[in-house]
């Protein structure tokens, strides 16, 4: 008879644990300490940084918002302040009930450097993935027509460096 392992949760885990649970390096997780106010352990007697269930899931949150949706660490950061002002980062990440993810059409991939507001307002969740599709196509075309402009001025600038060089010798 086989018996299944059981896993236990902790309440703390040392840095080495969570980064091999998260798949990051022990580094990067010290530099988003560095720029993530929310992200604070605290440390053991021997001076260890350990981690709450609490911290493991806003670095789930942080490494989501930076690897999968590709915000830069300013977007992440205004994104991740809005979420824990909303209710904790666990409640604005999923609705238990639902599927659905809290979409907040203020801030988008590569947000930079600018001012948020003390309280930022609470988004309201959509009540289904088409709504919430529907909230993400609104910035479509304006982003669209932001790439091709950048995709234009790109060939011009490679044009203007072709014409620099000169023609073609055979």
């Amino acid at each position: 008879m086989v018996s299944k392992a059981r896993v236990q949760k902790r309440l703390y885990y040392k840095i080495g644990e969570a980064c091999k649970a998260l798949g990051i390096q022990p580094y990067v997780l010290r530099y988003w300490e560095t720029e993530f106010p929310a992200l604070t352990p605290s440390k053991s007697r021997s001076g260890q940084r350990v981690y709450s269930e609490k911290e493991l899931e806003i670095i789930r949150r942080i490494k989501e918002l930076l690897y999968e949706e590709g915000y830069t660490i300013a977007g992440a950061k205004k994104k991740l302040e809005g979420e824990m002002a909303a209710g904790g980062a666990g409640e604005a990440l999923r609705d238990d009930d639902e599927d659905t993810p809290n979409i907040s059409p203020e801030t988008s991939p590569g947000d930079g450097p600018e001012e948020v507001p003390a309280t930022p307002p609470a988004p309201a969740a959509p009540a289904s993935l088409l709504e919430a599709s529907a909230a993400l196509d609104t910035d479509a075309p304006e982003r669209i027509q932001t790439l091709l402009s950048g995709i234009e001025e790109a060939l011009q600038e490679a044009r203007d460096i072709l014409d620099l060089l000169g023609p073609k010798s055979p």
